[in-house]
């Protein structure tokens, strides 16, 4: 998570059905180093100070969405995920803890699309 200013793009998610196969292709297409937690999960591209700057998943039948979604950082998690809901948007993954600190959300706009949060 590699910007702390609220409200910028601070994180992406690929959740694909095929998750070795979406890590290959993007490592290569990219160029980006793939670090691979588990099978369900890696990390990938890096900031230039080593750090990641998104993930590649496995969604599995009960995954919370598919495809790319983008986490924006926000000073009060729980706030931004009602005020989303109360916009017009539905929540697709309640808040967990985050490794290293925080808490992530995810949350479909009225157009479908998955958008993450992350925050405190």
């Amino acid at each position: 998570m590699t910007d702390n200013t609220p409200h910028s793009a601070a994180w992406f998610d690929l959740s694909s059905p095929d998750a070795p196969r979406a890590r290959a292709f993007y490592g290569e297409l990219l160029g980006w180093p793939v670090r691979v937690l588990d099978e369900t999960y890696a990390l990938v591209g890096d900031d230039g100070a080593g750090q990641p700057t998104g993930g590649i998943g496995q969604a599995g039948p009960d995954a919370p969405y598919t495809g790319l979604a983008v986490y924006f950082r926000v000073a009060d998690l729980d706030a931004a995920l009602e005020r989303a809901v109360a916009l017009g948007g539905a929540r697709r993954l309640e808040p967990q803890p985050v490794p290293g600190g925080g808490r992530l959300a995810v949350f479909a706009d009225p157009d479908g699309n998955a958008v993450g949060l992350l925050g405190e």
